[in-house]
């Protein structure tokens, strides 16, 4: 399965795994890499140089395939050039940029051989991380898990959108968990997906909770919602009273002041780790109406590249009847 991106990222299938805030670390980055796809190490939730290299050293131990490194700008609070220089020092194959302007990082990284992958939620923002240096954008759609875009617009209309905007590779995200929604991305233009929430329901995620993994799975694509509409930055969540009190905060106009303890890191690592109800929640995306099982990631890649080659074929044949 060729194409720009698995040239440009030396990979065999065009899937990369996302940056999942506490939970990407080299276990799962290896098994991803180690599949085909494109693992990914967080350095956000990682804090200090030191222990990014560590777990840089460790994804090293366990695959000899490239993998990348994750950084959500937003969370570093402007404090991440540190853990970038550790980055670009150790000789990652990729940084992804997600949650904020990714225009000092590719600046950085401007004449490094390291790929440059940049997360959008709309048009102008591709256009944007092309024209600084993004050999790949991550288009996200609004079914997805975590922080999305302003906007509203769904995965199948933006991602036609964003390629037909840059010339370089798109990256389909959001909604995405199997092989149908691989070969869907591919017939909208895209050259690969980017999944976060279907690899968090794997046996390599190790830092999830049972409870976190178990909700994903028994969980419907109804049962997400999106909070921190009201503060400009809306993410999707695992539905819950603890994600509905939010709700209801926002809705009464309660600031960030008022909000910052039940949006926190420490809340998310709560249930995340814990799978504590009461005082946290999880980040999910619509796709986990798709969930069925919790795999290995070697079991979860090839089975989709097997339902993918299995739909393309039955699409050839469909479009070979006489009256097509």
């Amino acid at each position: 399965m060729k194409t720009r991106v698995t040239e440009i990222l030396g990979i065999k299938y065009p899937i990369i795994q996302g940056g999942l805030a506490y939970l990407a670390y080299g276990e799962l980055a290896a098994a991803v890499s180690n599949a085909g796809g494109l693992g990914q190490i967080t350095a956000a939730t990682l804090k200090t140089a030191e222990r990014l290299r560590e777990e840089i050293k460790k994804t090293r131990s366990l695959t000899d395939e490239p993998f990348g490194v994750n950084f959500a700008i937003s969370r570093h609070d402007g404090k991440y050039e540190e853990l970038l220089e550790v980055a670009i020092k150790e000789k990652v194959a990729a940084i992804s940029i997600t949650g904020g302007n990714p225009k000092p990082v590719l600046e950085r990284l401007k004449d490094e051989p390291i790929r440059k992958l940049v997360l959008v939620s709309g048009v102008r923002q591709a256009q944007k991380a092309e024209e600084l240096g993004a050999d790949i954008v991550m288009a996200v759609g609004q079914e997805g898990g975590g922080h999305l875009g302003r906007e509203d617009i769904g995965t199948m209309v933006l991602v036609p959108r964003v390629v037909d905007s840059v010339s370089i590779p798109v990256l389909a995200s959001g909604g995405i968990g199997d092989g149908r929604g691989l070969l869907a991305a591919l017939a909208l233009g895209a050259e690969g997906i980017e999944m976060g929430t279907r690899f968090i329901a794997t046996k390599e995620c190790i830092h999830a909770s049972d409870v976190y993994k178990e909700a994903l799975v028994k969980g419907k694509e109804t049962d997400t919602v999106v909070i921190k509409k009201s503060l400009g930055a809306p993410a999707r969540t695992i539905k819950s009273p603890f994600t509905e009190e939010i709700i209801r905060k926002e809705h009464n106009g309660a600031t960030y002041e008022d909000l910052k303890d039940y949006i926190s890191g420490k809340a998310n690592c709560n249930y995340i780790y814990d799978g504590n109800l009461e005082t946290g929640f999880g980040w999910a995306g619509q796709v986990m109406g798709l969930i069925n099982d919790v795999p290995t990631v070697q079991e979860l890649i090839d089975g989709m590249i097997q339902t993918a080659n299995i739909k393309r074929k039955n699409l050839k044949e469909i479009f070979e009847q006489p009256n097509i």
